[in-house]
């Protein structure tokens, strides 16, 4: 089974996580097959605090894989910021 998750960077104190997609056996931070983006919950001024590749992440749930619960709700998120830059613009 394929899963989409986080997988834990940075240092201590000071965390950086990857949105990768991951066989559900393989270790947090070890081996996956494919990165979808990062998520930066410190992000401070002009930093990004999120950035994923939606199609991509869309193109692995239709195949059968399952985002844990937190990036479902990143999924959602990255997709109302899409929605609100392009009403604006």
């Amino acid at each position: 089974m394929v899963t989409i998750r986080l997988s834990r960077g940075g240092s201590k104190k000071n965390p950086f996580y990857q949105i990768v997609v991951a066989d559900i056996r393989a270790k947090r931070d070890g081996r996956y097959i494919e990165r979808l983006g990062f998520f930066n919950p410190l992000a401070k001024g002009g930093d990004v605090e999120l950035r994923v590749d939606r199609q991509r992440a869309q193109y692995w749930v239709e195949r059968g894989a399952q985002p844990t619960d937190r990036v479902k709700q990143l999924l959602k998120q990255a997709a109302r910021e899409e929605s609100a830059t392009a009403v604006a613009a």
